[in-house]
């Protein structure tokens, strides 16, 4: 069988990395707007989302959105929605990329427990979607196209 990567490759995918963390999360760096910041890589969350605490970070323009988020421990929660931004993932990139802005409180707050570093948010199905994912678990790096 040929090289995943080599074939992959000529597909035109970007590959790319993540570590795991010691809460078992996949972590990787993206830029946001040309700022750089801490995701947890997410295949269960529908929507990628940064915290409120990040709207000035990533120099984000919140709008109201009729979304009420849910997650992991956490429901009904007050969001914003942050429309056409930029997200840059090691080469992979894309344009107009939509994001709800939440209270992220009860992730972090999660990930401390485990003295594991805070994240700005997380890179969800929409993204893994658009960009056609697929994820090597075994080599710690994902594909986007």
């Amino acid at each position: 069988m040929k090289n995943l990567d080599d074939v992959l490759k000529k597909e035109k995918y970007k590959k790319l990395k993540f570590k795991v963390s010691k809460t078992q999360h996949l972590l990787i760096k993206a830029k946001i707007n040309g700022v750089t910041g801490n995701f947890i890589l997410d295949t269960g969350a529908s929507t990628s989302c940064v915290g409120f605490e990040s709207i000035e970070l990533f120099n984000l323009e919140a709008g109201k959105s009729k979304t009420k988020a849910a997650g992991a421990g956490a429901t009904g929660m007050f969001t914003q929605i942050a429309k056409n931004n930029s997200l840059k993932i090691g080469r992979w990139k894309t344009e107009e990329f939509h994001l709800i802005i939440f209270d992220m409180t009860h992730v972090n707050d999660a990930l401390k427990q485990y003295k594991a570093k805070p994240v700005q948010g997380i890179i969800g199905a929409d993204i893994l979607l658009e960009g056609k994912a697929i994820i090597d678990y075994a080599n710690h790096c994902f594909y986007l196209k």
